[in-house]
């Protein structure tokens, strides 16, 4: 497995991270009932495969099915030396009283006693959002409170955006980390050329750099299913391989619901002459 210093936090983690969304969303993607028996049996598998391999980061959140997936983590996870592995959850956009409420549930759920990250589980941060965020008695304020107690190690946010909020709270000097969606199609937080992005300005400030959706969600996949319905290759590996090519991102993180999966997906990352150079990617010149 490949390790990666975590921003500025000074922990090395895996560059695969085990994503929890899909463990404890209903359908998403595919047909799948996380309430069903059979779907949490594969689930625990896929998690205690992923620790065997080597996986270290793992990422789940409270709405991801109304807390089945911090529930289905905190089965597997919560008897193991918490030291071994780096466990992230999050809070939607609240106030200093209601992330405290948010990760007192989550470490029942998670059977822990302290996270390794909380972050802000949001989508897009208007202006106004922001300074709601960061201002006195602010979300953020509980967030450091719960930092300095050592109820959670590091702080970071999560955004779907790379409009002036992302930047504004990167550049607040208040979080550790930050994850956001990258992909070979959603590429607009990395402008080699220029360069421009959000992925740049993480590095930056310093921040753990997550990645979500290397896979695309199936995006990419349905996109080459219109132009050639007769197309059955399997796109994983280079999808998953674009994004760990990329110097800035410390984790990719890849939903898996199942141990199968896990071990395809490690077999990836572990393939390093599967990497690509993104300068050859970008390039529009041809070298002399």
């Amino acid at each position: 497995m490949e390790y990666v210093e975590f921003g500025k936090t000074g922990v090395k983690v895996s560059r695969l991270g085990f994503g929890g969304a899909v463990a404890g969303l209903k359908n998403y993607l595919h047909a799948y009932d996380p309430s069903q028996d059979d779907s949490k049996k594969s689930v625990y598998h896929a998690l205690e495969t992923a620790l065997e391999l080597g996986i270290t980061y793992f990422d789940t959140a409270p709405g991801y099915g109304d807390g089945m997936s911090e529930s289905m983590f905190g089965e597997v996870l919560g008897s193991v030396d918490p030291k071994k592995f780096f466990l992230a959850t999050k809070c939607p956009p609240t106030d200093y009283n209601g992330v405290m409420r948010s990760v007192e549930t989550s470490l029942k759920r998670l059977r822990r006693d302290y996270l390794d990250l909380i972050q802000i589980h949001g989508n897009s941060y208007s202006d106004e959002e922001v300074r709601q965020l960061l201002g006195s008695k602010g979300m953020v304020e509980g967030m450091v409170e719960l930092k300095k107690a050592g109820v959670v190690r590091f702080i970071g946010f999560t955004s779907e955006d790379n409009n002036r909020g992302l930047f504004d709270l990167m550049n607040s000097g208040r979080f550790d980390a930050v994850q956001m969606c990258y992909n070979i199609l959603f590429q607009h937080g990395y402008e080699p050329s220029r360069p421009f992005g959000s992925l740049f300005e993480a590095e930056k400030c310093k921040l753990g750099i997550v990645t979500m959706r290397a896979p695309t969600s199936g995006t990419f996949q349905r996109w080459m299913k219109m132009i050639r319905p007769d197309d059955a290759f399997d796109y994983t590996q280079a999808l998953i391989q674009f994004v760990l090519s990329n110097p800035l991102v410390d984790v990719a993180l890849v939903g898996m619901r199942t141990a199968d999966r896990v071990r395809q997906n490690v077999a990836i990352v572990n393939d390093h002459a599967g990497r690509i150079s993104l300068d050859d990617v970008h390039g529009r010149y041809v070298k002399e």
